[in-house]
């Protein structure tokens, strides 16, 4: 961006814009750096308030007591199925109901896409939900954590506003060559779709990986419980430790430092992810709100 385009005034504005930019950016970063300066810090150093930015006292001691933990190791397993099971089938609902509902043949178009759109807005509550959920057999199972929360109304209409956007000459097109509506949606508006499609998978596999309380209500078996729930039980377990804490005033780790470690390995995943969703992540976005 060449300044010496802009007035005296416009540059000031560029100015401040990129300063609160700047500021709101370090506000965003610092929870992240801060959990992470205290999973490396020592007990002591987190407890008497010395840790801000980096690490004081650096240690490994609370990764060492995480990693050692095999219920750490179970639970993580569980969020990989509950994550990337539930991810998988969220998509094979939504793309084709997206589908379905973009297309103007659809019988009672106008009454589906309302009927999809009610659910955002109201509910039965969670105790309906949860006795639905206890009739159909659905407690205590990885199936029913997948299928109970498969299917999202704003995915399904963000992807739907994305479809409604393709031209309607490629449809056309493959429909001239014979094909039905299962090869039209495949071999046609899902290969047009990646960006749209890479962003309702962002936001399934987020959904699911910081899934807590309805994991926490449905699941009673501790083999079962995904890493959201377990750090809960961490943090519960150690603060009502009576003997743990008063152990901390000298030790290399505390409950602090313990379930800051395990909230560290818990973004891990997502940030590894993320960067090689980012680039469709934004034109899906934009996109899906674009109509002919």
């Amino acid at each position: 961006m060449n300044m010496n385009l802009y007035s005296r005034g416009d540059k000031f504005f560029a100015i401040c814009i990129m300063v609160l930019v700047g500021l709101f950016t370090l506000s965003t970063l610092y929870p992240f750096i801060y959990i992470a300066a205290v999973s490396f810090s020592s007990g002591f150093a987190v407890t008497s308030g010395q840790v801000t930015i980096v690490p004081i006292d650096i240690t490994f001691a609370a990764y060492d007591r995480v990693l050692s933990d095999p219920m750490f190791w179970n639970a993580y397993k569980n969020t990989f199925i509950y994550t990337f099971g539930g991810t998988f089938v969220s998509l094979l609902i939504i793309i084709p109901g997206a589908y379905a509902l973009s297309r103007p043949q659809l019988k009672g178009r106008r009454f589906w896409n309302f009927m999809v759109a009610f659910t955002m807005w109201f509910n039965a509550g969670m105790i309906p939900f949860f006795l639905n959920m206890r009739d159909l057999g659905l407690l205590d199972s990885y199936f029913g954590i997948i299928i109970g929360f498969a299917c999202n109304a704003f995915n399904i209409i963000l992807l739907r506003n994305f479809f409604e956007g393709i031209p309607d000459s490629f449809t056309e097109a493959a429909r001239m060559d014979g094909a039905n509506d299962f090869q039209v949606l495949w071999k046609v508006f899902i290969p047009l779709s990646k960006p749209a499609i890479a962003t309702i998978t962002l936001f399934c596999i987020v959904a699911r990986w910081n899934g807590f309380f309805w994991a926490m209500v449905l699941l009673q078996d501790e083999d079962k419980l995904p890493l959201q729930v377990y750090l809960r039980r961490v943090i519960a377990e150690l603060t009502d430790d009576e003997e743990f804490v008063s152990s901390t005033v000298n030790a290399l780790y505390s409950f602090e430092t313990v379930t800051a470690a395990i909230m560290v390995c818990s973004i891990v995943p997502i940030l590894m992810i993320y960067p090689f969703i980012q680039k469709y992540f934004n034109k899906g976005i934009m996109l899906g709100g674009v109509k002919e």
